[in-house]
């Protein structure tokens, strides 16, 4: 499945990324003590040592014939144990050992019988040539060019949890072509997503994505490295476990860290070394990145707190939104004050601020509904309950997901578990569906605009596969909204 998917703006990924370095011994030590990599889960010690001591002597049993297999120069790729032993048996039979003293002294072991194998220069030596125009290919297949657009996938498979880089070459001619430029294992399942160009590193700007898990940490990736085994920074998270019993374990969690998975994460684009989080542990948190230290932790909920989303207009002003039927606004210049609070009829699943308005913002619901509010209609007072500027019956099930396109005015994406992407018109909060579609995503987790090509969204869901829909080909959207298509961001010069 995929949890999250955001854009990376064009032109900011590094054209050609880098391998990044093994981690130290140090590091390997600090993980071990760390306990992160004890085993979990119900099965006894015996269990554990049967299962440990099989691994080994299947570990053995592999390793030997690997060695046996490169002792004769046919080492095989792949790692099953029979395919091992028949290559290391042809390989035997090759060589011919029992009459390889029988062999005409005319002939050269190493020499193809068409003459000497020296070549005076290595332009010459075609063998060489062709090594270099594949080392060409492989340097163009991983360079990331500045009109290429970029989206990040946050997915579980097979319970295997990564990030998946992906790459769209949009084409005036036919369909993009789109693939999968890199990836980064992630140790825990993820649920959410945020880009940040906060250069952890130096310079001006970065590259980086923070992810929340199903595990307290906030781990924040550098997507200019390749091949990296480790997050640049953690936010949060366990420091130690250790076992108290059979079956009990006692857990540290490192100063100021949530102590619950993190659902929901905001980078505020204005103040760029903050990040927001949303946690099941019933907190809010905002993060300095710079210094890897929580800054704040605000606890004005009383059952998870599923979002949380900067006013871009006003970057100091934060909405989180919670299980407990609620959605509090607070000004962070004024973190002692109570803030804003609305009252909902459902869990919250997303939330959203218009981006064309200060002062407006969206917020999707459990039961399949889509509230507007306008900030101006709320009281000051902590228990206000303003009514909201619409309602809309948008799903048949949870909207689990909501973007406003960067370039349109009033036009809304919505995403749900019932497997159906909407498209609505929020003019003179009287909404309209212009658009839907089943993307064959399943349960859809994510939907996501771009800013450079604003009317490509993003989807990910249930069935794991990436889709982009191409919202202005819809007669709807094209109608209603196409005079907003020239307001695309041309993308910039390639360097």
């Amino acid at each position: 499945m995929i949890a999250a998917v955001c854009w990376i703006p064009k032109g900011v990924s590094k054209a050609v990324p880098v391998v990044g370095e093994p981690p130290s011994k140090e590091e390997i030590e600090e993980i071990i003590k760390s306990g992160t990599l004890d085993r979990s889960g119900d099965s006894d010690d015996e269990e554990d040592k049967d299962m440990d001591i099989d691994a080994a002597k299947q570990t053995d049993e592999v390793a030997h014939a690997l060695a046996m297999a490169e002792a004769v120069g046919k080492t095989s790729r792949n790692t099953n144990s029979s395919n091992n032993f028949v290559d290391i048996t042809d390989g035997l039979r090759e060589l011919d050992m029992d009459h390889y003293d029988e062999e005409d002294d005319g002939v050269e072991l190493f020499s193809t019988g068409l003459g000497d194998t020296y070549y005076p220069s290595n332009d010459m030596d075609p063998y060489l040539k062709d090594k270099d125009d594949d080392d060409d290919e492989e340097i163009e297949d991983m360079t990331i060019k500045s009109s290429d657009a970029v989206i990040v996938c946050a997915r579980n498979e097979d319970d295997v949890s990564h990030l998946e880089v992906w790459i769209l070459e949009e084409s005036e001619v036919g369909d993009p072509n789109m693939y999968v430029h890199h990836d980064i294992i992630l140790p825990a399942f993820p649920l959410c997503t945020a880009w940040l160009d906060c250069n952890l590193k130096s310079g001006d700007k970065g590259n980086f994505v923070a992810v929340g898990s199903m595990e307290p940490a906030i781990e924040i990736w550098d997507l200019d490295l390749i091949d990296e085994v480790q997050p640049h920074i953690v936010l949060g998270g366990i420091a130690k476990k250790k076992k108290k019993g059979k079956k009990k374990t006692a857990v540290k969690y490192k100063k100021d860290s949530h102590k619950d998975s993190v659902l929901g994460l905001a980078w505020n684009k204005e103040v760029r070394n903050v990040l927001a989080s949303a946690s099941a542990d019933n907190s809010v948190k905002v993060w300095d990145v710079a210094t890897g230290k929580c800054a704040l932790t605000i606890e004005h909920h009383t059952d998870k707190v599923q979002a949380v989303a900067w006013n871009p207009h006003e970057a100091e002003v934060l909405l989180s939104g919670s299980f407990d039927h609620s959605l509090a606004m607070m000004d962070m210049r004024k973190p002692s004050h109570a803030g804003i609070k609305w009252l909902v009829a459902a869990d919250v699943e997303s939330l959203a601020w218009d981006p064309h308005t200060k002062h407006s913002f969206v917020v999707s619901l459990e039961d399949g509904t889509v509230q507007g509010y306008d900030i101006r209609a709320a009281s000051s007072t902590s228990d206000s309950a303003s009514r909201p500027s619409f309602t809309l019956h948008a799903h048949d099930k949870a909207v689990s997901t909501v973007s406003y396109n960067p370039s349109a005015p009033n036009l809304l994406a919505t995403g749900s578990t019932d497997k159906m992407v909407k498209l609505w018109d929020l003019s003179n909060n009287q909404p309209t569906c212009v658009a839907s579609k089943n993307p064959k995503a399943g349960a859809v987790f994510s939907v996501f605009f771009s800013d450079d090509s604003p009317f490509l969204l993003a989807i990910g869901g249930s069935k794991g596969r990436l889709e982009v829909w191409d919202t202005l080909t819809d007669p709807g959207v094209a109608r209603r909204f196409g005079s907003s298509s020239n307001r695309r961001t041309e993308p910039a010069p390639a360097a």
